[in-house]
């Protein structure tokens, strides 16, 4: 991080040309300072101030300061941070200059986002999925910096930069009191390679922590622990005071606003920039108010009320902006609510979600056992700063505004694949019918024939089915009759960040519970049922209140501590429900308290995915079925036969209230924290290497030195036009990273497990494609490996096929890697090329770094995701955009064509041709937009990539 006065320090890095003057062109680079210069840290605003708190003094960049040349009253809070930001970094133009700081002072709340500045988070939160590829990437960055005559402890992380480990747990084993130490166990022994090499990372790396595995989901523990809403932080020996702010190499890192703490979800290449102490180049968004009135009425839930503030905020389309929540509804909002509703910021599009500090945020700051130095600290600065929020504070002007009257949220779910698709509780069944349909019509004769078999016997359809067509199975499990048909549930999981961090809806569930239990109600057989709390609090707070006991006795047995089911981690299904689902051909369900439901994500054999509040959850459990309309059907029966039905077992809001006001406090988290990056015996077992380089092991199918690499050169190339490429796949809307890079389960006949199995790995050891993301050989292979991903160059068909066509003029079909290989050896280029939304979900570098590995040299797409698109640039991916409408449909392509992209002049055109050669030498000519945004991405893009400019950097600066 540029030191805010004073001179550079050598062991921080720079842009090495400037930022663009504002409304400019982008002048002649300058080339980077020497370790050993010196260059004054301007403050051209005289904005340095002194702040005392808890009898220290600390320096400060003030907002109010700024105030004397600028109207920054209504500026939006997010900008106001970030305004703070470009102050304490001004430095002459090397990073940020005057113009920069006076173009965010001015902001146009309507102008369309044009200006391009710098941002340096103040920290970076990893989770192991994404977290463990950046440390590979950090060590390989090490072996090449040496290579290229630099050293190897230049690669450091320069910020505080914490991981989690919470997403290798899985859901093997479930509905029993020994789950918790069972999954562990099974987490251990998979993950072993992983977690050695984590704690490498520990003991090589400076700035660098880690959370061992079970002790929550990382932004829960971010949100609880982590966040510190106001850093403090030596700089030249001064110290000094600045908002927190965080990079996350999780999509969900926005779950942090709900605390007024300014970050969002990065791939991680852009992480580990931001480790290694590069800014950040983003254009000045627009921002988007969404003023909240009134409170929840009795049955709605935070969970309804962030289904339908996705609903709406996807209607209104956020992509690339902020949001802002605020209005007199804020002080019926507790914190943990809050935190559910900007958490999802990634559902709705949005860069971020974020509440401003107030009386609130400090409340939780107390309950979630922060010092009262710290909260002294928070509030202190956030009143000096003008960030602090009043019932009766000014609002912000805004882009646009929407409004919600919090007493018109009604019980929801969404489903059945994508978050933003809202269904009131009411119209479950028929949602599920309005989508059985499509999902039926290539029914195998084997369900036929079962069908046909049940007519003849006079079957009768479960309660509530609404399809007399629909197969029956039916068979005994647990030593009880189980009948599954289209809707079934087989999965209901209390799992993710969203929700198992809010005691609202966790009691609620709890309490729930407690009065199916007084009712006599059990869950179905059929239903794999499991609860994965976000932190060990919960289980303490759930256990005090005394509704522990009762989950469980519905099977919800707490199955471990991490992101479970939502990110695909959900295990295996019972032996008799999966073969019924095959050889009936059946549609079966789940039900998650989740932020995530993409095809394909949960689990390979479910096709319809409803996300719900945990309380639902129970019910759906009990239930058995989305057959059947909870707001007017029976649950079940009470052993007398009495029908009992959802509202005679909801719990009242005092009742919620009660619970926690009983139950949650301080203590729990000071007790669950206080060693929190110590372990558990079996993390402090693992042994792990020495050493500033990593010692690869060859043998290993975990964790490998990637190609990035490999021949890199001093050498700056330039951005080439595009020549005689073919389509690697041809793909419809809202393609998702899930479809790009599945995190689930590896099939064996797939070319990741056929690679594992020539490795010596047995089907039963492949672990998923998550775990597996510290060794590209798996990872290129799983690159549109989902299992749901329909190739329209093969009708539309599910899987990761394509057609490959070759220089003799052969037609293949073929698995997309396999394709990829062909081509490459042809020496071909690739495109991909997809509709609205391509790269929605989470912000996983792998969909590019897979997608660059296979050969792909551009994705032609409607539109993009905001992370995705950058992850492709990061990667040196071209994003191209069609125009005016067009895509592949209305252009007639087939994906049998050979593309040309001319006219890109280095990095310079922000408008390109494409032409499409058919077989008969037709042509197709369209133009499409250039989304290299600013300056700096062409400058990336030149050196092949972020990552090799960074080492570039790096190692030009040494041999300076």
């Amino acid at each position: 991080m540029t030191p805010p006065h004073g001179k550079v320090c050598k062991d921080h890095t720079y842009f090495s040309g400037t930022l663009p003057p504002v409304g400019g062109h982008r002048p002649a680079a300058r080339p980077p300072p020497s370790p050993s210069c010196e260059v004054p840290m301007a403050d051209s605003f005289a904005t340095r101030d002194q702040l005392t708190v808890n009898g220290k003094t600390y320096t400060y960049a003030s907002l109010p300061r700024l105030a004397r040349h600028f109207d920054i009253r209504h500026l939006p809070y997010s900008l106001k941070i970030l305004l703070e930001n470009l102050l304490r970094h001004e430095d002459g133009g090397i990073t940020v200059g005057r113009e920069h700081i006076e173009a965010l002072a001015t902001w146009d709340p309507k102008a369309e986002p044009a200006t391009e500045i710098a941002f340096m988070p103040a920290r970076v939160v990893l989770q192991d999925f994404t977290g463990v590829p950046c440390v590979v990437d950090l060590a390989a960055m090490r072996d090449a910096v040496a290579r290229l005559g630099g050293r190897p402890e230049q690669i450091n992380p320069q910020i505080p930069s914490e991981l989690v480990i919470d997403h290798s747990i899985q859901v093997d084993v479930y509905g029993r009191p020994d789950a918790l130490d069972l999954n562990g166990r099974i987490e251990f022994e998979r993950n072993a390679e992983r977690y050695a090499f984590l704690r490498w990372g520990q003991k090589a790396l400076t700035n660098f922590r880690a959370v061992p595995p079970n002790t929550g989901i990382v932004h829960q523990v971010n949100l609880e622990y982590l966040a510190r809403v106001v850093m403090e932080r030596e700089i030249d020996g001064t110290p000094w005071l600045l908002p927190d702010t965080v990079f996350g190499t999780d999509s969900h890192t926005t779950m942090i606003n709900g605390i007024g703490v300014l970050g969002w979800g990065v791939g991680g290449i852009e992480a580990e920039a931001a480790m290694l102490g590069q800014p950040s180049s983003m254009l000045i968004p627009q921002v988007v108010g969404f003023r909240l009135s009134g409170r929840l009425p009795e049955g709605a839930t935070a969970t309804d009320l962030v289904l339908t503030v996705t609903q709406m905020l996807r209607k209104l389309g956020v992509v690339g902006k902020f949001v802002e929540f605020y209005g007199d509804g804020l002080q019926h909002l507790p914190l943990a609510d809050r935190a559910t509703i900007a958490n999802m910021a990634p559902e709705y599009g949005a860069t971020c979600g974020i509440f401003p500090i107030d009386a609130e945020a400090l409340n939780y700051l107390r309950l979630s056992g922060r010092s009262e130095a710290q909260i002294a600290l928070v509030e202190a600065y956030a009143r000096a700063q003008g960030l602090w929020h009043a019932p009766d504070s000014p609002h912000a002007h805004y882009s646009a505004t929407l409004h919600l009257d919090l007493g018109d949220v009604k019980p929801s779910l969404a489903g059945p694949k994508r978050p933003q698709d809202r269904v009131l509780l009411e119209d479950v069944k028929l949602n599920f019918a309005s989508n059985l349909a499509p999902l039926v019509a290539h029914r195998t004769p084997a369900s036929h024939a079962a069908e046909k078999a049940l007519e003849a016997e006079g079957g009768a359809q479960p309660q509530g089915h609404h399809l007399a067509a629909s197969p029956v199975a039916r068979f005994r499990m647990r030593d009880a009759d189980a009948e599954l048909s289209d809707g079934s549930v087989v999965i209901a999981a209390i799992t993710s960040c969203t929700n198992t961090s809010n005691p609202a809806v966790m009691l609620g569930a709890g309490l729930l519970a407690r009065n199916a239990v007084k009712r006599g109600l059990k869950a179905k057989p059929w239903v794999k049922t499991s609860l994965g709390p976000g932190s060990r609090v919960v289980t303490d707070y759930l256990r005090q209140a005394g509704v522990l006991e009762p989950l469980e006795q519905l099977g919800f047995y707490v199955v471990g501590y991490g992101c479970t089911t939502c990110i695909g981690n959900s295990g295996p299904l019972p032996d008799e429900v999966s073969r019924a689902i095959a050889e009936h051909d059946l549609v079966v369900a789940s039900v998650l308290s989740g932020n995530r439901n993409f095809e394909g994500r949960v689990h390979p054999e479910v096709k319809a995915n409803y996300l719900a509040s945990p309380p639902l959850v129970v019910a759906y459990a009990i239930a058995g079925t989305v057959n059947l309309d909870l707001t007017r059907d029976p649950l079940g029966h009470d052993p007398d036969g009495n029908p009992v039905y959802l509202r005679d077992i909801w719990p009242s809001n005092r009742e919620i209230g009660d619970a926690i006001a009983a139950t949650v406090g301080p203590q729990l988290f000071a007790q669950n924290y206080a060693d929190v990056f110590k372990g558990d015996a079996r993390w402090n077992a693992i042994a792990s290497a020495d050493g500033e380089l990593y010692a690869w092991d060859p043998a290993s199918t975990y964790i490998k030195n990637p190609p990035y690499f490999d021949g890199m050169t001093m050498q700056v190339g330039h951005i080439a036009d595009i020549h005689g490429a073919r389509v690697l796949g041809l793909f419809g809307d809202s393609i998702t990273t899930d479809h790009i890079s599945p995190a689930g389960s590896i099939k064996k006949d797939s070319p990741a497990g056929r690679y594992l199995i020539a490795r010596g790995v047995q089907p039963a050891d492949f672990n998923s494609y998550g775990s597996r993301r510290g060794n590209d050989d798996v990872m290129v292979r799983g690159t549109f490996a989902n299992i749901r991903i329909k190739n329209l160059m093969l009708g539309g068909e599910e899987g990761g096929n394509t057609l490959y066509f070759g220089p003799d003029g052969a037609r293949e079909k073929l698995a997309i890697y396999d394709a990829a290989m062909k081509y490459k050896a042809d020496g071909v280029p690739l495109v991909v090329i997809a509709g609205k939304e391509y790269g929605t979900g989470s912000s996983r570098d792998w969909a590019a770094k897979g997608t660059y590995l296979l050969g792909v040299k551009a994705v032609i797409a409607e539109s993009f995701e905001r992370i995705h698109r950058s992850n492709l640039v990061g990667m040196g991916v071209l994003p191209l955009r069609f125009r005016d409408g067009q895509n592949a449909q209305s252009l007639g392509l087939t994906g049998e064509e050979t593309f040309a992209v001319t006219g890109l002049e280095d990095g310079a055109a922000k408008v390109a041709q494409v032409t499409a050669t058919r077989a008969d030498g037709a042509q197709v000519q369209f133009a499409v937009d250039v989304l290299l945004l600013t300056p700096k991405e062409v400058e990336y893009f030149r050196h092949g990539g972020l990552l090799h400019y960074v080492l570039r950097q790096l190692a030009g600066r040494q041999a300076a």
